[in-house]
């Protein structure tokens, strides 16, 4: 009788080393495609702070070379390689008096944006810089 409640009792331990491995998978597979998902939004998100910078270089030589925020406020250039992004400036600026010098300090803001506001995908980068000319 007693190799009898053994048989049983391995029947019973293989079932449930077999359930606690299916949900070992089971999570393991969830793991790897939240993985995957994280990596995605990483890869845009950097993709989103590049065409950003890229925005504020664009606009830094534009004042660099005589131009004002006129130049820069609604404008959308669009770059190679970085495709699919909406990209917003806008520049403000300020003249001072300092002695017999006259700088002028522009504060500029590079928006960029991937996909409509309320999906999934949604990404967006905001980068913003200020620089000093003349005096």
């Amino acid at each position: 009788m007693s190799g009898l409640r053994q048989q049983g009792f391995t029947i019973v331990m293989a079932t449930f080393v077999l359930v606690v491995l299916g949900l070992l998978g089971g999570y393991m597979a969830r793991l790897s495609g939240v993985q995957q998902v994280t990596m995605a939004d990483a890869l845009q998100g950097a993709r989103a702070y590049q065409a950003a910078r890229a925005g504020l270089g664009w606009a830094v030589a534009r004042i660099n070379v005589g131009g004002s925020c006129t130049d820069v406020n609604g404008a959308s250039p669009t770059f190679a390689g970085i495709s699919g992004f909406t990209l917003t400036l806008t520049c403000t600026s300020q003249a001072y008096i300092e002695g017999d010098k006259n700088p002028t300090v522009y504060n500029l803001r590079a928006l960029s944006e991937f996909g409509g506001f309320s999906s999934k995908d949604y990404v967006s980068r905001q980068v913003t810089v200020s620089i000093v000319m003349g005096g």
